[in-house]
């Protein structure tokens, strides 16, 4: 692990319910970002094919049995990675030519075998080596994610060895989750990724809670979309008709030390490409105060019985 490293959040919509649109522009910004000289990249949540924002802003998609909504999820569905597939070939080449380490959020779909048919919340880390190196579904969709996506495993909840540290992830309410948090604490993460559909103020607050409980550094990552990205099959209410450039989702990307303070951001309203040198000695420093899976666990006080989360 170096000493310092350069990480970086693309903050930037995807081309919404079009996979290859959005893995040619995904490609296009992690070269951009690469080029700046991040080693550590990280998307919001689900950026491969969106966030599927509609479910919170078009008032009929609950409806049972609702044709357009049936449309739009067949549409989603078209548009979800298989993971391993030839999306995750492509990013897994990229990585390995560019020798990054990238971490995505993606809607994936599951074609065969347990699961068959169902989609999932995932966030996937690709390896400078070109290796698909872990795989989190996010443990419980939250609300109206519960119409679209089914609830995943405890297989990727760890940390991950890459040249720029230990890397893990959570996405979005699982922050909320105290057993998913210790552990990941436990798999001794060295920068966490926090993946938000848009990282308003309490996103802000779990994710710098998360950076000062876990002594680590965080990237929380948000994306874009705009009243225009809704699928034109669904009604919606007539300030989005009325306001197509409304921002629905936000951004509110910022990079946070281990002390809970922004070393970047929270950049909010514009696509960029948002970077932070980290001085990983800075984990070491404030773990004298605070280590949750060290001198603060107490696993004489507590019995704490989990899958195991380390390698």
């Amino acid at each position: 692990m170096s000493d310092r490293v350069t990480v970086g959040i693309i903050q930037a919509s995807p081309v919404y319910m079009d996979l290859q649109a959005s893995v040619d522009k995904a490609v296009g910004l992690i070269r951009q970002a690469a080029d700046k000289g991040a080693r550590l990249v990280t998307f919001g949540e689900t950026w491969l094919p969106g966030y599927p924002a509609w479910l919170d802003h078009c008032p009929e998609v609950a409806l049972w049995n609702h044709q357009p909504t049936k449309e739009v999820f067949a549409l989603l569905r078209q548009n979800s990675v298989v993971v391993p597939g030839k999306e995750t070939e492509r990013l897994a080449t990229l990585t390995g030519e560019l020798g990054i380490t990238l971490v995505l959020g993606v809607n994936e779909r599951v074609d065969r075998g347990p699961g068959n048919g169902t989609l999932y919340n995932s966030l996937l880390v690709f390896s400078p080596d070109g290796e698909l190196a872990n795989h989190h579904r996010k443990l419980v969709p939250t609300y109206t994610e519960r119409l679209v996506w089914g609830p995943g495993d405890g297989e990727g909840l760890k940390a991950v060895d890459t040249p720029v540290g230990r890397v893990g992830g959570l996405v979005c309410w699982e922050h909320w989750m105290p057993m998913a948090r210790q552990a990941l604490h436990t798999s001794g993460e060295h920068i966490h990724v926090s993946v938000w559909p848009t990282a308003h103020e309490m996103h802000q607050v779990a994710s710098r809670h998360y950076a000062f409980e876990g002594r680590c550094f965080v990237l929380a990552a948000g994306l874009l979309m705009r009243a225009s990205d809704l699928p034109p099959q669904l009604s919606r209410p007539p300030q989005l008709a009325d306001d197509p450039d409304q921002l629905l989702l936000r951004g509110g990307s910022a990079i946070i030390g281990p002390d809970g303070s922004y070393l970047a951001g929270p950049v909010y309203d514009e696509e960029t490409i948002l970077l932070a040198e980290l001085d990983m000695a800075d984990i070491d420093r404030e773990k004298m105060t605070l280590d949750v899976s060290g001198h603060y666990f107490r696993p004489d006080v507590f019995n704490v019985a989990a899958r195991e989360a380390t390698e």
